[in-house]
């Protein structure tokens, strides 16, 4: 119901004042999460337009004119990666502007010193800022690096910007985290300055323009070396971020020009996970759910998607129709998230000729039984707009094989990254949109070919690259102490990629 309210209210308001931009983003957001496609793409023509004259507004008045649409919007939309970046970058400016307000004298940084494993005797400081350290998927993903990197070489700091939400995660990461420091009730200028009286030679962000973020910190610059990694799936657009920590699917070269950051490729996947360290019951066969406890049908071939609907639009939902029809038995299980798209999209797949029966809802379940009911699925369906990201870990650890196709900008392409990273990725990744459909239907008519698909993936969950953290914590101390090398040698930061048999690297001597 309020859904519908404020649908009413922001076309009033567009009534009212034509002129009015703010109403125009919010009503395209608030009609795309709960999936009313009417008249999308001239909105989205519209919005662009609204977005450029915003843009080019002269840079003295930059109060009056952050962009209506907010970069994590930007990141889920249709909308031209270079303007999505022009976006980022008002808001990078934006947080410089509330940094300067601070009035505070720029800071010195820690001498270009070589570190331990490399000539010194120094650690490596990093720092991590989060609001997230607590129940959020970045915990859930995250939780044991903090702990796992190798304490001989690289101190850690964690500066977490909430408050302590009583959870196992926060527990745990407060624990295991060599420097756990709450800053939640100073203010920025005061944490920037702790920082930098810490010494950190690497600062990670790992929030990006999400909820609790406080970039202007970054914007003061209290570390040398400054980092987006994990919490945005994007471009900062921010001159106070050197890098992003991305791989080479995700983040190609010849996509660079989309990034502010130069983008330091990990081997495998940048995107890392907990699960072989959290969720080993999945793997036990003795304890698996059965359909009928979710009152899902026994006898039908099951598509899933369980990303949030604001990851859909009618291009891709037209090919899960299509899908349906075509293979005999089926049906679409998705997650009533939010619960007000549920009617639009079942008299939307109608309207497509799909039977009532074929469109199954559930409620959105806790992590844990998450993952576990998600192996009840015969096929996950992605969304390519906005990818499955943490939604794209659960499903393959649970062992479900899925269908996903790459566009250009970041958020497109992190789903057919983890897939690689199983070493199966060329059975799941597409190149367009008829080919989605068709390998779809492929894989639901051919039982045999699909069986041994998964039948690898399972097997795969317990080497492959994209579940062994221990691994990948390796690999990001690798990028860390490139950087900092780079830096030392006086050089400015530039793109690099990071190789496993690096001999510049102390653990492999």
């Amino acid at each position: 119901g309020h859904v519908e309210a404020a649908i009413k209210s922001y076309k009033q308001a567009l009534h009212l004042r034509p002129d009015f931009p703010e109403a125009t983003c919010n009503l395209l957001h608030t009609l795309q999460c709960v999936c009313s496609w009417e008249d999308r793409d001239q909105m989205f023509t519209e919005v662009e337009g609204i977005i450029r004259r915003q843009i080019n507004v002269s840079i003295d008045m930059l109060m009056s004119v952050l962009p209506s649409v907010q970069p994590f919007h930007a990141i889920a939309y249709p909308i031209d990666p270079m303007l999505a970046l022009d976006i980022s970058r008002k808001y990078a400016a934006h947080c410089s502007m509330v940094a300067s307000r601070f009035a505070l004298p720029p800071f010195n940084h820690p001498a270009p010193n070589r570190i331990k494993g490399n000539g010194g005797n120094e650690r490596l400081k990093v720092g991590y800022v989060s609001s997230d350290f607590g129940n959020h998927p970045l915990s859930h993903l995250m939780g044991s690096v903090f702990g796992m990197h190798n304490r001989e070489n690289v101190e850690v700091f964690c500066y977490a910007l909430s408050q302590n939400d009583g959870t196992e995660w926060r527990q745990r990461i407060q624990s295991e985290a060599e420097h756990f420091i709450d800053v939640s009730a100073m203010s920025s200028d005061v944490i920037a300055k702790m920082i930098n009286e810490d010494g950190i030679q690497i600062l990670i962000n790992l929030n990006g323009y999400t909820k609790g973020a406080r970039n202007e910190i970054f914007a003061m610059q209290p570390a040398p070396i400054q980092v987006s990694y994990m919490g945005f799936p994007g471009t900062t657009g921010a001159d106070y971020i050197d890098y992003l920590v991305t791989d080479e699917f995700v983040s190609p070269l010849c996509y660079s020009h989309i990034y502010s950051e130069k983008l330091v490729h990990l081997p495998h996947c940048y995107f890392v996970n907990d699960y072989k360290q959290k969720n080993r019951d999945v793997l036990d066969p003795t304890c698996q759910h059965k359909r009928s406890d979710y009152g899902l049908p026994e006898d039908k071939f099951i598509f899933a998607c369980f990303n949030q609907l604001y990851k859909m639009g009618p291009e891709i939902f037209n090919t899960w129709c299509n899908i349906l029809k075509r293979v005999p038995n089926s049906a679409l299980w998705l997650l009533k998230f939010p619960a007000a798209g549920e009617m639009r999209l079942r008299a939307y797949a109608a309207a497509q000729g799909v039977q009532p029966e074929q469109i199954i809802f559930t409620d959105v379940a806790m992590k844990h039984e998450h993952i576990r009911r998600s192996a009840l699925a015969d096929l996950c369906l992605d969304t390519p707009l906005c990818n499955a990201h943490t939604t794209g870990t659960d499903v393959l650890w649970a062992g479900l094989p899925m269908v996903t196709l790459p566009l250009e900008k970041m958020a497109t392409r992190v789903a057919g990254s983890l897939c690689l990273a199983t070493g199966l990725g060329e059975d799941m990744i597409v190149n367009s949109m008829k080919e989605y459909e068709e390998q779809a239907v492929t894989l639901a008519l051919n039982r045999p070919k699909l069986q041994a698909l998964t039948k690898k993936l399972k097997e795969a969950r317990l080497t492959c690259p994209l579940f062994d953290t221990a691994r990948w914590v390796r690999n990001l101390e690798r990028a860390y102490l490139k950087m900092w090398n780079l830096y030392c040698s006086g050089q400015q930061p530039q793109h690099f990629k990071v190789t496993e048999n690096d001999f510049d690297f102390p653990y492999d001597r």
